[in-house]
């Protein structure tokens, strides 16, 4: 009697424990009673689950990701490329995610190389290695429009390598060469024309202070040339027409006695003369 009970008691506790299932936060329990699939999953917390009646099927809500391995694809210049990208997805619907696929990462990854390889097809290779983020974007909305009857959102899709031909690499490790040594060139010859421009502005500069300078010396000189005017100026002024008389004497008799025999004078030394004559036949008849 005592051995049934302990049985009895085992058997209640296994059952109470194959009823209980526990769901974290982030993850829900589909339940398929009896084939078929209840509305809504459960948890979290503590889930209820019928033993021999109910078939609990957990599903992770966190995002996750898978990695696409390389794949080969044709561009449309016909060139061959080789590209390899992560996908990144998150349940949104757990009911979905369990009775409409069977296998999601196989069947996404079997959706993304195919819809790659559409994609790359319609693109030449300079566009498949310069517009990385537009042919993720476009991955991206071509695998969602797909995977949303799955309840599962694609959230990103990342390219993480873009292997080309051979001999696109050795073309495109020539061209950096040569844009390397372009703008060295550009370089040198930039810096060519500062310092010509430098050597100008200096030269304009000295110039400029050259002529400045001789402008100056010019308006000293000429300030001198009329001071020394104005003071013979003022001189000749107070000078009478007797002492120029004299001073013309002063010449004459100089004049005489060099061996010209011809001599030209001005008219003004006629008048100058007369006058000097005058005044001195009135001096004479003064005293």
């Amino acid at each position: 009697m005592g051995t049934g009970i302990i049985i009895g008691i085992v058997v209640v506790a296994v059952l109470l424990i194959s009823t209980l299932r526990i769901a974290p936060e982030y993850q829900r329990i589909v339940i398929l009673r009896l084939g078929r699939v209840l509305p809504h999953p459960k948890g979290p917390g503590i889930v209820i689950v019928i033993p021999f009646v109910d078939i609990p099927v957990r599903v992770d809500l966190r995002e996750r990701f898978f990695e696409v391995p390389q794949q080969t694809c044709i561009t449309k210049d016909n060139a061959p490329i080789s590209i390899d990208f992560l996908i990144y997805s998150r349940v949104i619907d757990p009911t979905a995610s369990v009775i409409q696929v069977q296998d999601f990462t196989g069947a996404s990854q079997g959706i993304a190389t195919t819809t790659l390889r559409a994609v790359v097809g319609d693109i030449p290779l300079d566009d498949v290695l310069a517009r990385r983020d537009q042919i993720n974007q476009i991955l991206q909305a071509k695998m969602d429009e797909v995977t949303q009857r799955w309840g599962v959102k694609i959230n990103a899709v990342e390219i993480r390598e873009i292997t080309p031909p051979t001999e696109v690499q050795d073309a495109m490790t020539r061209q950096m060469s040569a844009e390397r040594a372009r703008r060295a060139t550009v370089t040198e010859a930039e810096g060519k024309k500062q310092a010509a421009i430098a050597v100008a502005e200096g030269e304009k500069q000295a110039a400029i202070l050259m002529a400045e300078g001789e402008r100056q010396s010019a308006i000293l000189r000429a300030e001198g040339f009329s001071l020394a005017l104005g003071k013979i100026f003022e001189v000749a002024r107070g000078v009478d027409v007797n002492t120029l008389s004299l001073q013309y004497l002063e010449t004459l008799k100089s004049l005489g006695g060099s061996p010209s025999t011809k001599f030209i004078f001005p008219m003004e030394f006629s008048a100058m003369l007369g006058t000097f004559l005058d005044s001195t036949k009135k001096s004479f008849t003064k005293d």
